[in-house]
């Protein structure tokens, strides 16, 4: 396994779920009853990140941990001032090259000849299959008897691997050459325009659209729900004959690129015009913001246009500046999208950071755009995105391999999104969106590492 390295960033995963079964029983005093857990999570990542991580959770709180031969296996020092003695026992299972379960169980021993106590709520028939702790290393004197899951270990990895916000790459991130093959053969513009892909209006949502009005949404980058629910809503405003303007986080110096796209046929030599001429759509390492489904939204927007919808698209983040300097350009930048359209309804994706319209409370001197239009425009509102467990194509830094690495990662929704009804401060609400689902970058479906 490779070696562990400080913990300055964390690793994503994905999950599906399987049945599991009753080796991993824990008792519920609430219940009565030893409950298993009802699925297993299945991390998208290398096992060996997955077990480096875990590993990282022990040796945090002072557990030396061993590793069996062949690395997929772990036990940790014993529990201390806990009799008769435990242990932690770590089992790794590789089901593809990026599909990793890893399974932590708390197991008990009791000495040699002294037979393990029943456990209310199970009858003796119903005790763990000790032949499945075979592997957890013996103590003399002692046996291992008793093992169950240890769902709150669990839990803490999840969050780990899970909870880890994505990065944004601005600066020193050049584009590539096109190749054209990615696009595909050049065909013909049908003669009928097609229709925009409206979907059924968002419930509640005509509550928030307004003359003159700001909304600020929180994007999970590179999923494509996010460009779904903004597309959803912008055709909901703009079927109600109000104009809309849609901020993205797109460079600014995209913009006229965008309007010329937006005036064309959409058509295939528009697109691969768009394209390659832009310096954001062909970064290096893609970020999320110029997935494929985002790329569909800019689509979606020239199709309203053609039917007569009154919607504009702003380019309203920075290339190059980073820090507070890049949160002032995004401010002024929208400010000023905003002004050229006064009586539209602003309708903004960006990263939950920047969509905040209050200060961080990790860094007092940062000041998010959303907090800086909020002062100018105080009729701004911020919405939070609740999702269910699901993936995004983000870039997040490898603590392990000590680059940064732009792929298909899993995301959680964090403590804060399971109770509606505490929002954080500067959040007016949440909109749902269920299960995220991945969207590649629009000109490359594999993922990349810098050195």
């Amino acid at each position: 396994m490779r070696r562990l390295g400080m913990m300055l960033g964390l690793l994503g995963c994905a999950g599906c779920a399987t049945a599991t079964r009753g080796l991993a029983d824990r008792y519920n005093p609430e219940t009565g009853r030893y409950e298993a857990p009802k699925h297993e999570l299945v991390y998208h990542l290398p096992v060996e990140d997955a077990l480096l991580t875990t590993r990282y959770l022990f040796e945090k709180d002072r557990y030396a941990v061993m590793e069996k031969e062949g690395g997929l296996e772990m036990f940790t020092s014993f529990i201390p001032d806990v009799t008769p003695p435990e242990r932690y026992y770590i089992e790794g299972k590789r089901l593809g090259p990026r599909q990793a379960l890893v399974r932590v169980f708390r197991i008990r021993y009791f000495q040699e000849g002294v037979s393990a106590p029943e456990e209310p709520g199970r009858s003796k028939g119903q005790l763990p299959d000790l032949a499945a702790f075979s592997n957890v290393p013996g103590l003399e004197g002692f046996r291992p008897a008793q093992g169950y899951r240890d769902l709150a270990v669990e839990q803490k990895l999840l969050e780990l691997l899970e909870m880890a916000p994505a990065l944004e790459l601005v600066g020193g991130n050049p584009p590539v050459a096109l190749d054209p093959s990615v696009l595909g053969e050049k065909g013909e513009t049908p003669a009928t325009p097609p229709a925009p892909a409206c979907g059924a209006p968002v419930e509640n949502a005509a509550s928030l659209f307004a003359a003159g009005g700001v909304l600020l949404v929180a994007d999970p980058l590179g999923t494509h729900e996010v460009p779904s629910v903004a597309l959803r809503m912008v055709c909901e405003a703009t079927a109600q004959g109000l104009p809309v303007t849609l901020a993205l986080s797109i460079p600014a110096p995209e913009q006229p690129l965008l309007e010329r796209y937006l005036s064309s046929d959409g058509g295939p030599e528009a697109v691969q015009q768009l394209l390659s001429e832009s310096a954001f759509w062909r970064r290096t390492y893609q970020d999320g913001r110029s997935s494929r489904a985002m790329l569909g939204l800019v689509e979606q927007v020239r199709r309203l246009r053609v039917s007569g919808r009154d919607v504009a698209l702003a380019a309203i983040d920075s290339d190059k500046a980073r820090g507070n300097e890049r949160e002032a350009r995004m401010a002024q930048h929208l400010l000023g999208a905003q002004s050229k359209r006064p009586q539209a309804w602003t309708l903004v994706l960006a990263g939950s950071v920047h969509a905040r319209t209050t200060e961080v409370s990790w860094d007092g001197d940062y000041q998010p755009m959303g907090a800086r239009v909020a002062r100018a425009l105080p009729s701004v509102r911020f919405l939070d995105v609740g999702f269910q467990r699901g993936t995004q194509f983000a870039c997040r830094y490898n603590v392990w391999s000590e680059g940064v690495e732009c792929n298909v990662f899993g995301i959680s929704p964090g403590p804060e999104a399971w109770q509606s009804s505490k929002q954080p401060n500067g959040v007016h609400g949440r909109l749902y969106l269920g299960a995220l689902t991945a969207s590649p970058p629009a000109l490359s479906s594999t993922s990349t590492k810098s050195p």
